[in-house]
């Protein structure tokens, strides 16, 4: 993260943003809680009803997981289109060319010509093929305005965030609290295990509960450090 932090393709902010998607990924003893994985699973299903699924792709994303990013996209198959916040024609570049040379046969982002509205950042810039036209975004390490303009656009928002509290969480259709290194192999995992069930992908959308399940992480959490205290681990 460091040396790609130098090199212009992870802000400055988005390290403390790693730190802190860190801490919480302690606090859910660092794996796949049953929710994270539920959340995954029902991600992998609206990626496969979709008719233009999009993988918004940010600097942390890129760096975490970018070969992870790629062969999602490509076994959906997605689109997938660069989205800064801290935004400039140098970043856009250097994040675009980082996914191209990590296997990327195309990407989305170096010349937007939409925008999402209720974004007074950059991040509202978007391209007309890929996020402003898409029915289904995932948006991997997100900021909560934009998972509200997302929602509020009619489009299913599948954040990736490990803060179950976050507004983001709180905002998208589906919340997947998870390490997005270890979420988005197991999104691809049960796009395999979904691709030939239909019938099974519309029922797990249907029955899907979003807040509940984030109720769910946090009961999770709050256990974990009751067992860390009891075992005078803090």
């Amino acid at each position: 993260m460091a040396e790609l932090s130098q090199r212009g393709i992870v802000a400055t902010t988005g390290l403390i943003a790693h730190g802190r998607g860190e801490a919480y990924d302690y606090l859910l003893g660092e794996m796949t809680v049953p929710e994270g994985e539920k959340a995954e699973e029902v991600a992998a299903a609206h990626l496969l009803e979709a008719v233009n699924p999009v993988i918004s792709v940010n600097g942390n994303a890129a760096a975490l997981c970018a070969e992870e990013i790629i062969s999602l996209a490509e076994a959906v198959p997605a689109k997938m289109e660069v989205n800064l916040f801290h935004r400039s024609e140098k970043r856009i570049e250097a994040v675009c060319s980082y996914m191209e040379s990590m296997g990327a046969k195309r990407i989305l982002g170096r010349r937007p010509d939409a925008r999402l509205e209720g974004i007074t950042s950059d991040r509202a810039l978007c391209t007309r093929e890929g996020i402003h036209s898409a029915d289904v975004v995932l948006v991997p390490l997100e900021d909560g305005d934009r998972a509200e303009a997302l929602m509020a656009a009619g489009k299913v928002a599948i954040a990736i965030d490990l803060n179950p509290l976050s507004r983001t969480s709180r905002t998208a259709t589906v919340s997947v609290v998870d390490e997005v290194t270890r979420a988005i192999p197991n999104i691809e995992r049960f796009v395999s295990e979904l691709r030939s069930h239909p019938d099974k992908r519309r029922r797990l959308i249907r029955d899907f509960d979003n807040q509940a399940n984030l109720k769910g992480v946090a009961r999770r959490i709050c256990s974990h450090l009751v067992e860390d205290i009891d075992q005078g681990k803090a």
